[in-house]
């Protein structure tokens, strides 16, 4: 048997993957990398190991190199009483980080090494994916947001951030241009009923679904109000691409301007 032959047989390769398939970027902060594993996962509540009390974990995969075989292995890590254990998962051999997270998650999970999270006795959410949305709901400075607000803020632009657009309206934007007199929202997909992502609750569905319909009916009416007294109000998903939400924005506010902020084309733009 030849040496090429043992190699093939044994999974080595001919040369070392690139770093860009295992190891995360560097400086990436704690939150970030957190992040990471829930987007990889689909979510932060699917990473729970259950624990020989009953009790639940939140794990983690990390992907290692090595280097005399050069083959990446996933392994599943996770915390008990402060000492750290782990499990092999299975080898990836994407290009990608992201996607050898992926397909680590998508095995471990397969294999019955994590579930779900499971609820919380006297929780309203219909499941736990739907419970993970409304704790991750923020009032002010949600990805999106910040994603809006870093592409207006790179086209130029420069704004107010969740304050009222009129001071005897109990509403407040997430973006505000007073001078040009344009209000800015990004609409969380959950809360305000998106006709792309929104998927009704199950459990306790009549007072979930109240609560949705006054969220769109308080939407409406802050539009209106807003529209009333001069504004023109843009509303975006939180789905939606932030770079085309700020392009839009931009060719607004900047003919808002130039007409002194009473005059402005028919875009279509502003009602989700």
């Amino acid at each position: 048997m030849t040496r090429a032959t043992v190699t093939q047989q044994r999974g080595w390769k001919d040369q070392l993957p690139s770093e860009k398939a295992y190891k995360a970027r560097p400086g990436l902060s704690r939150d970030k990398r957190t992040a990471e594993q829930d987007e990889a996962v689909g979510g932060r509540h699917r990473r729970a190991v259950l624990l020989p009390n009953g009790q639940y974990a939140r794990a983690s995969i990390q992907l290692r190199l090595f280097q005399r075989t050069r083959r990446i292995r996933a392994y599943l890590r996770w915390s008990v009483d402060g000492a750290t254990k782990e499990r092999y998962v299975c080898d990836v051999d994407d290009v990608t980080r992201a996607a050898n997270l992926a397909l680590a998650w998508k095995t471990a999970r397969a294999a019955g090494m994590v579930a779900d999270e499971p609820l919380p006795p006297g929780s309203t959410a219909s499941s736990a994916a739907v419970r993970a949305v409304m704790r991750a709901n923020r009032s002010r400075d949600t990805k999106p947001e910040l994603l809006l607000r870093a592409a207006l803020h790179r086209a130029g632009l420069r704004y107010r951030v969740d304050i009222r657009p009129l001071p005897d309206l109990r509403r407040r934007a997430d973006v505000v241009f007073p001078k040009a007199k344009v209000a800015v929202f990004v609409d969380g997909c959950f809360w305000h009923a998106c006709p792309e992502h929104h998927r009704p609750a199950k459990k306790n569905a009549e007072k979930w679904s109240k609560k949705i319909k006054d969220n769109r009916d308080r939407d409406a009416a802050t539009t209106l109000a807003l529209e009333q007294q001069g504004w023109f109000v843009l509303r975006f998903w939180e789905h939606e691409d932030p770079e085309q939400a700020a392009a839009k924005v931009q060719t607004v506010v900047r003919e808002r301007r130039s007409t002194g902020g009473t005059v402005v084309s028919d875009t279509g733009w502003g009602t989700p």
